[in-house]
């Protein structure tokens, strides 16, 4: 069984703490076997001071991490100093525990943690959007990308503030085990199995008038109509904008341009129906709206590193 173990260092933050646990601890296979073994740990084994007024117990030290196949580290308490100390001796010898093997997570600002211990260079990486600009001064050996809620680097990943950590959570278990099982563990949790757009939309800006038009609509609607082709000049219409201006407003509110993000939910669902379906691939790729076979590969060897049969074979064998 998969084991994640979540460490908990001084000044936790109790809600990103519970957030490993409520999601990889409800996902269950077909007969309702447990998918993940999931242990909680401080440095020493002992009480942890919270952010809050109270502290956690927590049954395991540091000797968990050298059986962790994940290890999940949420954020904490800096203070206003600037020249924290993010690495003390004590937490290197811990992550020097980790097996080879082992995927490393930061939630939120315990990305500083990940950059101290050398993890991220030269690496994607992302933190909350008001800490990025001090991140990025203090270790400009990473690329930071405070746009999105999430970086899924291969071993290493990292989550932007508070709640996004439940988005890379589920996104793990989707990396796992499929959108099935993950959408079943997101309806439980009564949260969304994946939330549009990235950290933009959370900055701090001015408010819009409140006669201003949004392209909510648009964005469902193009949902619904993914098998079509979706031009930008098609969506503004159907938004009743200017093609500028729908591209202004589509980025403030998601994040990122029309075309990405089109081409994101074309991937989804494409994944969806490889997990779920027996479709063949060219009835896929249309459906998604990719057109042709050659263009869904194309598509998915980019954002995945695989292809669609290749896609399909390992979760039609984690299903089995």
């Amino acid at each position: 069984m998969h084991r994640v173990v979540v460490l908990a260092l001084e000044g936790v933050y109790p809600f990103e703490l519970s957030i490993p646990v409520r999601i990889f601890g409800t996902a269950a296979g077909p007969d309702g076997e447990p998918l993940y073994e999931v242990a909680t740990c401080s440095l020493d084994g002992g009480p942890v001071t919270t952010s809050a007024d109270f502290s956690v117990t927590v049954a395991h030290g540091s000797e968990a991490l050298s059986r962790a196949d994940t290890l999940v580290i949420p954020p904490f308490t800096c203070g206003p100093d600037a020249q924290r100390e993010w690495l003390p001796a004590e937490l290197a010898d811990a992550l020097a525990l980790l097996p080879a093997h082992a995927r490393i997570v930061s939630i939120c600002t315990a990305s500083y943690v990940l950059a101290a211990a050398g993890l991220l260079d030269g690496r994607r990486a992302t933190t909350h959007w008001n800490e990025a600009g001090r991140f990025q001064r203090a270790f400009p050996q990473v690329e930071v990308d405070a746009n999105v809620l999430f970086v899924d680097d291969g071993r290493v990943l990292t989550a932007a503030g508070v709640a996004a950590g439940v988005d890379l959570c589920l996104h793990l278990l989707r990396r796992d085990h499929g959108s099935e099982i993950a959408n079943r563990v997101a309806r439980l949790c009564v949260v969304p199995p994946w939330r549009e757009g990235g950290q933009a939309q959370y900055i701090e800006r001015p408010m819009p008038e409140p006669e201003a038009a949004t392209t909510a609509a648009t964005r469902a609607w193009a949902l619904e109509h993914l098998h079509h082709p979706l031009p930008l000049r098609e969506l503004a219409e159907h938004a009743r904008m200017s093609v500028r201006t729908f591209c202004r407003r589509f980025v403030e509110e998601v994040g990122m341009p029309p075309g990405q993000w089109l081409a994101q939910r074309r991937v989804d669902h494409a994944r969806r129906l490889l997990e779920t379906t027996d479709l063949p691939i060219d009835q896929i790729a249309a459906h998604a709206g990719f057109g042709t076979s050659a263009s869904l590969r194309q598509h998915l060897a980019a954002t995945l590193g695989v292809s669609p049969t290749t896609y399909r074979r390992a979760f039609t064998a984690s299903r089995a």
